[in-house]
């Protein structure tokens, strides 16, 4: 299942899941501070921990393991005070990233759950 480093995964998960939420905005409101305001909202790592969460009785058990495996990646030293939500957060993003680059379409359905059930 895994061809890039985890780490790489939730790079470009972390890029992917940022434009989505940044393409999202822009129809919502053409002023810049609320573009930030409503980006940063669900661009952080409580608000993709959360995200995971609600994932996760949709997850496959490969799915999971890689999720696992990627909570279980060293973090950095700045990031340790949130440290659970921190590895949550990653794990998002290395799904995020993993779907993009694999499943074009899987990606596609999750969000389409989480803009039906967060986004509108």
């Amino acid at each position: 299942m895994e061809e890039l480093n985890l780490r790489n995964y939730a790079h470009i998960g972390d890029a992917v899941w940022e434009l989505f939420v940044r393409e999202y905005t822009v129809f919502k409101t053409q002023n810049l501070k609320t573009l930030h305001k409503i980006t940063t909202e669900r661009v952080n790592s409580g608000y993709q921990a959360e995200m995971l969460a609600f994932l996760d009785s949709e997850l496959t058990e490969e799915e999971h393991d890689l999720a696992r495996r990627a909570r279980n990646c060293p973090i950095p030293v700045g990031r340790r005070n949130n440290q659970a939500e921190y590895r949550q957060s990653t794990a998002f993003e290395a799904l995020i990233g993993y779907w993009y680059l694999h499943d074009r379409e899987r990606y596609n359905n999750i969000i389409e759950k989480i803009k039906a059930e967060f986004f509108s």
